[in-house]
């Protein structure tokens, strides 16, 4: 069966919705290491045209008012803000990155997911973008920052299970990020909680490996380029040989 394209023409808008991860903060040395700018930039090393792109990570945010962490988040939940912060800018490439406080207040799974299917349907039937999960990252300051010291390896887990259930069931490709950082604590700053520098680059490779192995736009432009190279047009020349040498065989 041939493999799925899901986005042959190149990304005009792409909008990141997340925390602080997703938002960057001082345990990065700039913004231009936050993994969503990693991730744009390598789009932009692979079109024509540069991906405008979007921004949208709260620090302490929480999926919805019904998360234990809403209230001493006293920020907007991603279901109070993806209207205006996602719909609003029509993007063909659409990016959710939430979970990890969630999972640190304790949320139930369920009503996780229940709330995060209701944004992913609603983007999707609003623009059709082609929409990116993001698995809940690796930590490991379980027991600090209350309220947010409710959250286990366990429960990181169960998220993430919930997460590529959602991933599945709406047509949305899973960057399992988790996994790329293979619970590695030095991808982790002291703090215990945030992607470092080099965290941000595994987190931002993983989710556009999984972009460019599922959209075939991303290697427009370097096909145009080999197209007419000398490497390109003896190869050509071996394939036609050898079809030939098989046709006279037969």
């Amino acid at each position: 069966m041939p493999k799925r394209d899901y986005h042959p023409q190149p990304f005009r808008t792409l909008v990141v919705l997340g925390e602080s991860t997703v938002r960057g903060g001082p345990w990065l040395t700039g913004e231009e290491r936050r993994w969503p700018d990693v991730l744009a930039d390598l789009i932009n090393l692979c079109q024509e045209q540069p991906v405008a792109y979007h921004n949208e990570g709260i620090s302490a945010s929480v999926i919805s008012p019904r998360s234990p962490g809403y209230e001493a988040s006293a920020k907007p939940s991603a279901m109070e803000r993806y209207q205006e912060r996602v719909i609003a800018a029509d993007p063909d490439l659409f990016v959710m990155a939430y979970g990890l406080n969630d999972m640190r207040a304790g949320m139930d799974v369920q009503e996780f997911a229940e709330d995060m299917e209701t944004i992913v349907r609603h983007v999707r039937s609003a623009c059709d973008p082609m929409i990116v999960l993001t698995t809940v990252y690796h930590m490991a300051a379980f027991d600090r920052y209350p309220p947010f010291d409710k959250g286990s390896r366990e429960a990181t887990m169960a998220y993430n299970a919930a997460i590529a259930g959602i991933a599945a069931e709406n047509s949305c490709l899973l960057a399992d990020v988790w996994s790329a950082q293979g619970e590695a604590d030095w991808l982790i700053h002291q703090d215990g909680v945030h992607a470092n520098g080099v965290g941000n680059l595994v987190i931002a490779h993983r989710v556009f490996e999984v972009v460019a192995s599922n959209c075939s736009s991303l290697s427009e432009k370097t096909r145009r380029l080999h197209e007419e190279s000398a490497w390109t047009k003896a190869a050509a020349r071996l394939a036609k040989s050898g079809i030939e040498l098989i046709e006279r065989a037969e």
